[in-house]
């Protein structure tokens, strides 16, 4: 009685919603259109179990406040996933268009990866590639560390001295931060250019708009909170140095062409144009995080190609943050080298969670291959422990968009916003 109920609300509240394109029945008269909000509904009842699971919502009110009002238990909501993934295999979509082919894929995957969820909050392990396959659809390769020695290697002969590498790495990159007192107008002009450029290629709605502040003691360096009506809220953790590339890498990765983009064209595409609504709730653990992230990191390269970004530091935040650039192509060369070492950090997480080193080896570990001070490395870990397999969306994630936006063909923009305005899932880039 519950679940119908639940339905009807449902189905009332998208009754203002503009028409979908058309779905395919199965034989029960079920459609993906129900599904969906059946979908929704358990998405949002998961976030009553697991704070921070939802990452934005922005369909009718009244749908999150009956999930507030009486969730279902968690095995409960493992049977509800259970019976959603049954109805989405009993809709055919023989002959339907490639959208609606895609957009039962999409659902099957999400609901797929939100069982998974579920089985991890009722305790069931995963090895740690296990788990980021489970949740986002795709497996990473967990390297050897000794296979990232030989960029260490080249980061020592880049910069050579005494102290270890990480202490020479942070005594350089120190010349590099942004005073505090000059975070504002540095991050400002950086938001500002990386919009410059997006905007030059993709078309995004006319009131689309974000705020910016910045706060501390979080896991994260950069979170955007996504609104709907096209409005983000950026904050930014200033609890550690902020370098001048790393506001650009902010810029782009929380804003344009990156979170803030994504979310407000998927809500434009599917939510508002489609009556989609399974697009109105992004759950966290899911294979939509693999876009996000990994769109976002290549958004950077997209938005800054080349020496782009080393000479946008150099004219115009270097002189903001009242900064000497005489060492900046060192510092873009650094940089370059770091990138490799992304993948790094997957093998010490997956020791870690997995409980064959301890907290303190994690650290140092951490410490050596990322060659993040103490502090630095002591925040990364706290991160891990919070999303543990999120990890992979990152630097994975950046190289599997990037590798088939790069495949699509000579204008990247233009698949980029392809990729950003769609269902494709990590599998389908794979």
């Amino acid at each position: 009685m519950r679940a119908f109920l639940f339905s009807l609300l449902l189905l009332v509240g998208a009754c203002a919603t503009p028409a979908a394109l058309p779905a395919t029945a199965g034989p029960s008269g079920d459609s993906m259109d129900a599904i969906a909000r059946d979908y929704v509904a358990l998405i949002l009842e998961i976030g009553e179990r697991e704070p921070g699971y939802v990452d934005a919502y922005y369909g009718p009110a009244e749908w999150q406040e009956a999930a507030k009002a009486n969730p279902r238990t968690v095995p409960q909501l493992i049977e509800g996933a259970a019976d959603i993934t049954g109805r989405l295999d009993a809709v055919s979509t023989a002959g339907a268009d490639p959208a609606v082919v895609q957009r039962r894929a999409y659902l099957l995957a999400h609901v797929s990866a939100a069982s998974a969820r579920l089985r991890m909050l009722s305790g069931e392990t995963m090895s740690f590639a296990d788990e980021a396959e489970a949740l986002f659809g795709i497996r990473p390769e967990l390297r050897p560390l000794e296979s990232f020695d030989p960029v260490l290697a080249e980061i020592d002969a880049l910069l050579p001295g005494e102290g270890t590498l990480t202490e020479r790495v942070t005594a350089f990159k120190s010349h590099y931060v942004i005073p505090k007192d000059r975070l504002q107008v540095v991050m400002d002009a950086a938001i500002a250019e990386c919009r410059r450029r997006t905007v030059q290629h993709i078309a995004l709605p006319a009131n689309e708009r974000f705020t910016l502040s910045f706060v501390g003691d979080k896991p994260w360096s950069g979170y955007n909170y996504y609104l709907g009506d096209a409005a983000s809220r950026i904050e930014i953790n200033a609890d550690f140095p902020i370098y001048t590339e790393r506001a650009i890498d902010l810029g782009c990765h929380e804003g344009y062409p990156g979170h803030h983009v994504y979310n407000a064209l998927l809500e434009q595409t599917f939510v508002r144009e489609r009556g989609w609504v399974e697009m109105s709730v992004y759950p966290l653990f899911s294979p939509m995080s693999f876009v996000a992230e990994g769109s976002a990191n290549y958004g950077i390269d997209l938005a800054f190609p080349g020496e782009e970004g080393t000479r946008f530091e150099r004219e115009v935040l270097f002189p903001l943050a009242g900064l000497d650039p005489a060492t900046a192509d060192r510092k873009a060369r650094l940089g370059a080298l770091q990138r490799r070492l992304a993948r790094a950090e997957y093998t010490i997480a997956d020791d870690y969670l997995a409980g064959r080193i301890e907290r303190a080896a994690a650290i140092r570990q951490l410490m050596k291959y990322t060659l993040a001070d103490e502090a630095k490395a002591t925040q990364r870990l706290r991160f891990i422990d919070t999303y543990r397999s999120y990890i992979i969306n990152y630097g994975l994630g950046r190289d599997v968009v990037q590798a088939w936006v790069e495949g699509q063909g000579p204008d990247r923009w233009a698949s980029m916003e392809r990729l950003l305005s769609s269902q494709i899932l990590p599998v389908d880039m794979d």
